[in-house]
């Protein structure tokens, strides 16, 4: 084979690995991802869930079995959206996308009150002390997964953007997983964890379609803002917000 046959060749094989794995990317990225957060997930709370929940002294309020049950449901969900859009199953898709309208619509609400109730447990009950202060953390979770859920809703018969802000979404609720192990969460790191997930998506799209889409460029700045106020009244823990977790915590 004379040497421009052999480049040839090698040019044509690399061209084809990169078409490759383009195509893996377009179709089975998403899919991938779900699988991955949802194993980040098990991983993590195998690790306390034993202690902490289902054999925990003294026990845990009620209402944090209910908020594992639909936190996991959702994962659950996303793992199921994801492979139907892979199967063409969008009738499935957007009538199971209903379901998932509403368990967003209760994950906020549980999120939110959960949060409450076991700042008050934490406080009066194990006494721990201090532990106030780092309701910035769920609080901001439950804003930005609400708001790109509802979001999403909004632009459900978009799919270029539907399927970035429901990733942005469930994105946002892995800083309770990441945040299990104490490197990640001693240095302040488990919302940096999250958007490196964000980070593959954004390289996802650069790879397929030769650019970063919008939904992404303009969400992650406004993330890590608000993730960095979250982290800043959590370890800060100013005058002002002292007194309104009081005042929550009083209600």
């Amino acid at each position: 084979m004379s040497a421009s046959a052999a480049v040839t060749a090698r040019v044509a094989k690399e061209t084809s690995s990169r078409n490759s794995l383009k195509t893996f990317l377009s179709r089975y990225f998403y899919f991938c991802m779900s699988l991955l957060m949802t194993a980040l997930v098990v991983w993590s709370f195998s690790r306390t869930v034993d202690a902490g929940l289902f054999h925990a002294k003294p026990r845990r309020p009620l209402l944090l079995w209910f908020h594992g049950a639909a936190f996991s449901s959702w994962m659950a969900l996303f793992i199921a959206q994801s492979g139907l859009v892979r199967l063409r199953r969008v009738s499935i898709h957007r009538l199971l996308g209903w379901f998932g309208a509403g368990l967003a619509t209760i994950m906020v609400v549980l999120g939110c009150t959960i949060t409450v109730v076991m700042t008050r447990f934490d406080s009066r009950v194990l006494h721990q002390k201090g532990v106030e202060a780092f309701m910035s953390i769920p609080f901001t979770d439950m804003i930005l997964f609400g708001t790109c859920m509802a979001l999403a809703i909004y632009w459900r018969k978009k799919p270029e953007y539907h399927r970035r802000l429901v990733f942005l979404a469930t994105c946002q609720l892995m800083d309770a997983a990441i945040g299990r192990f104490d490197f990640w969460y001693n240095h302040n790191l488990f919302y940096a964890g999250l958007d490196l997930l964000i980070v593959a998506a954004m390289a996802r799209d650069w790879l397929v379609d030769g650019r970063i889409h919008k939904v992404y460029i303009r969400a992650l700045p406004a993330f890590v803002v608000l993730q960095g106020v979250a982290i800043y009244l959590w370890r800060a823990n100013p005058p002002w917000w002292q007194g309104l977790t009081q005042a929550l915590l009083a209600w």
